[in-house]
């Protein structure tokens, strides 16, 4: 955020964020003259100009000020100090990871168990895919005279059956020959680029029939709802924690984040813009696309190896969050997770930067 705002006002935009972090108190200008060291008047005065800056507000005339999305993001850009987990909680956290290394289906667990206690929120985790699929090779299998099955695998092990209308007169013979000759078109070509090779044919080979037509297009369709539905696998854990915050006193907000927990379709659009990003990502209240998270802020990061094979690891709360602890949390879980990834494939990890 390109803002300038002199030292005094840093330091008196800084306090009231912490105070109102620490307290979910609207932040009284006697309160922070005591601990700056100056008067009432001139907390006031600076925090009115902070108020025009968009970055302060309040809610009626006598109340204190709270911070906006605008003084959150100034906040978390330019103002919070850095908080690293303590050396004990991180020989903590690698001790239970250490303990299942070699199953990687419990880390998942895991990691939204450690992050959600760690930040004092809820965490959420998706398991390490490869978001972009690849094709490894298919096979077509006779069931009887009008009925093919195909029989697609992806490079990263999914395989995904459906049966397809044949030519009666289609023998088993005919079938692998079929099979062998999209394999040899399609090795190792992404969804796209197998919906391109149905739609042009192969320059200097044999035109494709039209029942080859129908495979492939069968096939790229199989690889593109693969990649659209990959995203609602998302683990989540730390309810209770975020429960325990004031904002979510009232019945309604309690169905409202579990409709997004438990959902999982809120969350879904997030996760290809961190897997696309580098370092971690702070989504802040109106920032949000949804109307539904406006009231919550999420700090994602991926985590993996260098390459197709990721996932992500990241926490959601209410805008007052302990940014400084959170963002912390999320970055050396995504590490540690991106730790186990590369010993598992003996591949170069994904480093969650700064």
């Amino acid at each position: 955020m390109n803002l300038e705002l002199n030292e005094r006002r840093r330091r008196v935009l800084k306090a009231v964020i912490q105070q109102y972090i620490d307290t979910a108190t609207p932040v009284a200008s006697q309160d922070l003259a005591r601990s700056l060291g100056v008067s009432s008047a001139t907390v006031r005065n600076e925090m009115a100009a902070l108020e025009d800056a968009g970055l302060l507000t309040h809610l009626h005339t006598s109340a204190g000020r709270l911070p906006t999305d605008a003084g959150y993001r100034f906040f978390v850009e330019n103002l919070m100090d850095r908080a690293a987990l303590s050396t004990q909680e991180q020989r903590m956290i690698q001790h239970q990871f250490y303990q299942i290394r070699s199953e990687l289906n419990q880390w998942i667990h895991l990691a939204a168990a450690v992050l959600a206690r760690t930040a004092q929120t809820a965490a959420v985790v998706t398991p390490p895919r490869a978001y972009e699929s690849r094709f490894k090779h298919i096979e077509l299998i006779s069931i009887n005279d009008a009925l093919v099955l195909l029989v697609l695998v992806l490079h990263e092990g999914s395989v995904k059956q459906q049966t397809l209308p044949a030519d009666p007169n289609t023998t088993q013979e005919q079938l692998s020959r079929i099979a062998g000759r999209i394999n040899e078109l399609c090795h190792e070509a992404s969804a796209k680029a197998i919906a391109t090779i149905a739609h042009n044919q192969p320059a200097n080979q044999q035109p494709l029939s039209n029942f080859e037509v129908l495979v492939i297009e069968s096939v790229a369709r199989a690889m593109q709802q693969f990649e659209e539905h990959v995203n609602e696998l998302i683990h989540h854990d730390g309810l209770l924690e975020m429960l325990h915050q004031p904002e979510f006193g009232q019945v309604t907000r309690v169905r409202e984040v579990l409709s997004i927990l438990e959902g999982g379709t809120m969350l879904e659009s997030l996760i290809p813009q961190a897997l696309a990003s580098d370092g971690v990502q702070v989504i802040i209240g109106g920032e949000h696309s949804r109307d539904e998270l406006r009231d919550y802020s999420v700090i994602l990061s991926r985590y993996g190896v260098n390459g197709d094979v990721a996932g992500v690891v990241g926490v959601l709360g209410p805008r007052r969050m302990a940014y400084p602890r959170s963002i912390s949390s999320v970055r050396y879980i995504a590490g540690v997770m991106s730790d186990l990834m590369g010993d598992l494939y003996g591949e170069r990890k994904i480093e969650p930067s700064e």
